[in-house]
């Protein structure tokens, strides 16, 4: 036996890889958390982010104050299943890029954390 052996996931990839697909608690956990946001947040849209070498396709929502959140999803055809179960468009950001709105949350964010 190899000591180095490491089990395989479901699509082949290495069970602690970035690649390696979430198991149903996590599955629940990402929806939970992306249910919340929409529940609590006005006008959320989600980008679709694409599969990478390094990391599994995400879906980031985005609120019209520009906070957002992202989360690891399946792959794509489940982020637009998810968007649609949640009444919120999608987009892909690699046709649309990021809006504004994100841009200047992110900088808020940094200026307050200098300011403390």
């Amino acid at each position: 036996m190899p000591l180095f052996r490491r089990r395989r996931a479901a699509r082949g990839a290495p069970a602690d890889s970035p690649a390696a697909p979430p198991d149903a608690d996590a599955r629940r956990a990402t929806r939970a958390h992306l249910t919340e946001f929409v529940r609590t947040r006005v006008g959320v849209e989600a980008y679709l982010e694409p599969e990478t070498r390094f990391q599994q396709t995400t879906v980031l929502l985005i609120a019209t104050t520009g906070e957002w959140t992202r989360r690891r999803v399946p792959d794509a055809r489940a982020a637009r299943e998810l968007a649609k179960e949640l009444a919120i468009p999608v987009y892909d950001v690699q046709l649309t890029g990021y809006p504004q709105r994100m841009r200047d949350w992110n900088s808020r964010q940094r200026a307050r954390a200098r300011g403390r």
